[in-house]
């Protein structure tokens, strides 16, 4: 491979020399280049050229003069040693900058490992913003042990201090940016991206390095292209981005170069993709002289701007004739102003060229450029700063071969710059800079706008949430593109999960019955607390319906209350009719006091149907089941009572009868008292051991909470019962014989009748007490409870009432007898 055309070179002599090997060409074209004229196509064979200037770079050049300037006039820094500079341009070309580095080192390009220089040492390098250029650059000088300092290069492959001893970064590792990219991707909801790589392979660790995080938080990556000039205007690689699902592309890598045709060549169907640039692609801006408005309302994290650098006495007020000194400050005149160069070859690349003369101001063409922060400024101070500390040493042993203990002079730089702030390298060999995300708002005919989102702030805070991002102004069409290869699960269903190939593309399935999800694209649905149940659409939890006999929500209610009332008032009538009739034979006949007492156990019976109603309390739950348990057995008692009695009374008529002795009140006070007693032995037990409490059941009724008297005991429930159950049994069997003994007022077919409605009621009740739940089970209990007192009032009572007030003929002695 022949040499190339054109070397462009910066040198000063100085005591010490700092090493630039900057990229101020971002494309090296190893192929002939065509040109048209007259003759046909004509081209210099076996040569190639730097081309496609970048101004950025130049000015770095430009910068790296001045502070090698401004450091020699400063009497506190390095006094009376000069710093020299010997600066090339590579052309992003790794082979260039092993030769120009190997030619700064020795003195000539191709002597290695010889000194050739006769002044000056050299001091340091810094390094170009290009990956490879960078790596192999490293690789070098890692070998001779001289320091380098990048200062735009933030690939993690570069961060290791074992293996690049003397490498140093003016700028944290991706890793940080990294991080804010994965946070800005889960707060929109975008699981389903792009990928675009530099031609030169900066991008790969990178895009490897992003590919691991995204998986991590269950991001997808749909397509990865690489940049190379036979994919632009592949119409495959077209394909992919229009038919992909993926609306936002993540750019990864430093070089640009490929990405301006790629640019022109996605124009047409780019309207809709959001790009996320890393800060080396600020100088995408230079799109918009040529209106490339598909990167509008795309991000892009950029570094903190620049400190002023007064450049104009290198750029303004220039002459053709001065610039000609300035390889590259010629190559713009000839490329921006078209005018002829007295390099013939330069002519040849640029057809269009004409004569000029005169004056034309550099500057204006340089700063309508944007501006990235100084970090080759800083890079040069801090050269200086650690050369000034070696030699302000009074050990002058360390100062010969300088070279290779330099870079640990580097590492424990530590100074403040009036500008920059504090400097210093942290763990990671690198300055700790602020990263800052911004919104690249623009517009057909101006310059680029941006608007700031978020500052990352280093080494590693990336903040959680992006609120500044909800303005319609920073998106296409005024909304947040959708980024995803299916569409999001609504609340109320999640993630079905083993319906597709890719982890990122599902299906939704509805949150099974009783749980609900809150938040689009859920993984799980969740169950709701105890006391709330999911709504209809099952997207939140509400409170659930507390359920029990309410005065106020359910009629049924007022029904029993009225009913208990009333019944209650009708038996207190009939105690009434009886005490005002006590001394008629009707009231006598059968003992009037147990007639009493029946009436007043009905009347309680009737007024414990109010411990069932309303909210139950652990109080009402204990006295519900056993006041009715115990009134209920004084009252079945007294119709035992009642039975027994008639069947004394018919055998006591006969002459000389030994149950004579049994009639009277002791006897069926002690049956009352002693039948009564056990079922209040059995009560205090049941209280004693289990007493029933107030429960809240969630699991009966879904969306319901039922309000509900736990029994607490089983066995002590179904004992009370039981034991009502047996007395009623032995009343009936005892009542059933006497029914047809020979007595005017026989009440026992009465009682027969009144236990046959006793015994069928609450046999009834006990399946429908079983097969219900809640409030309804309550509402059983409660009809049992007046059913069957009404079937003894009425049974009982309701004969003896006719006769006493509307047949009193019937209540004498005389019908008696």
């Amino acid at each position: 491979m022949s040499k190339p055309r054109f070397e462009y070179e910066y040198h000063k002599e100085g005591d010490f020399i700092i090493g630039g090997l900057i990229s101020a060409h971002v494309y090296s074209q190893y192929t002939a280049r065509f040109a048209f004229g007259s003759g046909g196509i004509t081209s210099p064979p076996g040569d190639y050229v730097c081309e496609e200037l970048d101004f950025e770079e130049y000015k770095n050049i430009l910068v790296m003069i001045l502070a090698i300037n401004k450091i020699n006039k400063d009497p506190n820094l390095l006094p009376n040693i000069t710093l020299g500079y010997h600066i090339f341009d590579t052309c992003n070309d790794p082979i260039n900058i092993l030769g120009y580095a190997t030619k700064i080192l020795s003195g000539e390009k191709n002597a290695h490992n010889y000194y050739c220089k006769e002044h000056g040492e050299m001091a340091g390098f810094i390094g170009n913003s290009e990956f490879y250029s960078n790596n192999a650059l490293a690789q070098l000088l890692s070998l001779y042990r001289y320091t380098q300092i990048t200062y735009r290069v933030t690939d993690t492959s570069l961060k290791d201090g074992n293996i690049y001893p003397t490498l140093f970064h003016m700028t944290p590792d991706d890793r940080v940016r990294l991080k804010a990219v994965i946070k800005l991707l889960q707060h929109f909801g975008w699981n389903w991206v792009g990928i675009i790589i530099s031609e030169d392979g900066s991008g790969d660790e990178e895009s490897q390095e992003l590919n691991k995080m995204m998986r991590e938080h269950g991001i997808c990556i749909d397509y990865i292209i690489q940049l190379k000039r036979k994919t632009i205007n592949d119409f495959r690689t077209s394909g992919i981005i229009t038919k992909s699902k993926a609306k936002v592309i993540i750019v990864c890598g430093t070089s640009i170069t490929h990405f301006y045709h790629f640019v022109f060549h996605l124009h047409s169907f780019a309207e809709n993709i959001t790009f996320i640039f890393p800060p080396s692609w600020i100088k995408l801006t230079d799109l918009y002289y040529l209106k490339y408005t598909s990167l509008n309302y795309s991000f892009i994290f950029v570094w903190p701007r620049e400190q002023k650098l007064n450049l104009d006495v290198y750029t303004k007020g220039v002459t053709f004739s001065s610039c000609l000194n300035d390889p590259l400050l010629e190559d713009i005149w000839v490329l921006w102003f078209q005018c002829l160069s007295p390099n013939p070859h330069k002519n040849f690349y640029f057809p269009k060229a004409y004569q000029c003369t005169g004056v034309r101001d550099v500057s204006t063409l340089l700063a309508s450029h944007t501006t990235h922060p100084s970090f080759i400024y800083t890079a040069v101070y801090v050269l200086a700063h650690a050369l000034h500390r070696m030699f302000m040493k009074k050990n002058k042993s360390e100062q010969n071969g300088f070279q290779h203990r330099l870079h640990k002079y580097v590492r424990n730089v530590h100074y403040t710059d009036p500008d920059d702030g504090e400097i210093f390298f942290n763990e990671r060999r690198e300055i700790p800079t602020d990263l800052i995300l911004q919104s690249w708002i623009s517009f057909t005919n101006g310059r680029p706008s941006y608007k700031t989102i978020a500052t990352i702030q280093s080494p590693d805070y990336v903040p959680e949430q992006f609120p500044n991002v909800s303005d319609p102004v920073f998106w296409k069409k005024g909304k947040v593109p959708v980024s995803r290869c299916s569409d999001p699960c609504l609340p109320g269903s999640r993630k079905k999960f083993g319906s597709s190939i890719h982890k990122c593309c599902n299906e939704c399935a509805q949150c099974p019955e009783g749980e609900m999800s809150s938040i689009s694209d859920s993984e799980n649905c969740m169950k709701c607390p105890e006391d709330e149940w999911p709504n209809k659409k099952q997207d939140r939890c509400v409170p659930r319906v507390v359920e029990f006999l309410s005065y106020t929500d359910d009629p049924i209610v007022a029904v029993f209350s009225a009913a208990s009332i009333l019944s209650f008032l009708l038996t207190g009538l009939i105690l009434r009719i009886f005490i005002h009739y006590q001394d008629t034979p009707i009231v006598k006949a059968n003992n009037r006091n147990l007639s009493y007492l029946l009436l007043v156990s009905i009347m309680l019976s009737f007024l414990c149907v109010f411990l069932f109603l309303g909210h139950p309390v652990d109080v009402t739950c204990m006295l519900r089941v056993t006041s009715f348990g115990v009134i209920f057995s004084v009252a079945v008692s007294s119709l035992l009572a009642k039975s027994i009695m008639v069947c004394i009374a018919f055998k006591a008529t006969k002459p000389g009868s030994p149950w004579r002795k049994w009639m009277g009140a002791k006897l069926p006070n002690s049956i009352i008292c002693v039948f009564s007693l056990v079922q209040v032995q059995i009560c205090v037990t049941w209280l004693s051991i289990s007493p029933p409490f107030q429960d809240r059941d969630t699991h009966s009724y879904q969306g319901k909470i039922i309000i509900q008297c736990n029994e607490g005991s089983v066995i002590g429930f179904y004992s009370v019962l039981g034991y009502m159950g047996l007395l009623a049994a032995v009343s009936f069997i005892i009542a059933f014989l006497a029914r047809t003994l020979p007595d005017s007022f026989n009440e026992a077919k009465y009682i027969t009748f009144s236990m046959l409605v006793f015994c069928s009621v609450w046999i009834a009740m006990i399946p429908a007490y079983l097969s219900t739940r809640g409030k309804y089970m309550v509402a059983v209990e409660v009809f049992a409870i007046m059913a069957s007192s009404s079937g003894l009032l009425g049974c009982i009572f309701f004969p003896k009432c006719y006769i006493i007030l509307f047949r009193p003929d019937l209540n004498t002695k005389t019908f008696i007898r």
